[in-house]
């Protein structure tokens, strides 16, 4: 959700080496979605991924634990904190975060949202993954509870802060499985509006 890290991007607050990782990164990811379309996520092997990449094995393992790591893994996570730091102190934590969401995505390409979206097909369809990514949630939900807690001087373990992530987290999860893989622009729209609903205190 912000300035989109590609390949020829630089994300603002990440070190020069910590951006060659997410450029080495995002090549061996495009190679591997590049085989999921063609062969499967389940018949494609670790191997054929290095390969594609020309990496060796040993080197695949060093960018991403696993395979289900790859599939997981999402360029813009260590983007949205940065900007997120970056939005007026003025503005109150909800237009924070919208204005957050609408600058992640207004610069993506429609080859770059249709990644995302057919890594959003294959998560919602391999068990494995499905489950792994609650972890994920759980570790987003970390993150932005200490950027958070930043931004209003307070402890990341404050109960405000850890019910305001919540909700806001619990809005980011309603809409995603409201909303079918195949139907991502939509899913931004729904996400903001439900958001405005949630800045206004939820009147019904």
């Amino acid at each position: 959700m912000v300035v989109k890290e590609s390949a020829g991007n630089k994300t603002p607050g990440i070190s020069l080496r910590e951006r060659k990782k997410i450029k080495t990164r995002i090549l061996v990811q495009k190679q591997a979605m590049r085989l999921f379309r063609k062969q499967g996520y389940e018949a494609t092997s670790v191997e054929q991924i290095a390969a594609a990449a020309e990496i060796s094995p040993s080197t695949f393992f060093r960018y991403f634990p696993s395979k289900e790591d790859l599939i997981l893994y999402d360029p813009l996570d260590m983007t949205i904190i940065e900007v997120f730091r970056d939005q007026p102190l003025n503005l109150g934590i909800i237009p924070a975060i919208r204005a957050t969401i609408h600058e992640a995505f207004k610069n993506l390409s429609d080859e770059e949202i249709a990644e995302m979206q057919e890594k959003e097909r294959i998560m919602r369809a391999v068990p494995a993954l499905r489950a792994r990514s609650i972890d994920e949630l759980i570790k987003s939900l970390d993150s932005f509870a200490k950027v958070l807690a930043e931004r209003l001087g307070r402890s990341s373990d404050d109960l405000v802060v850890r019910t305001v992530v919540g909700a806001i987290m619990g809005v980011i999860m309603s809409v995603y499985f409201a909303v079918s893989e195949d139907n991502f622009p939509n899913f931004l729209n729904l996400l903001d509006t439900a958001l405005e609903q949630l800045e206004t205190g939820l009147k019904l």
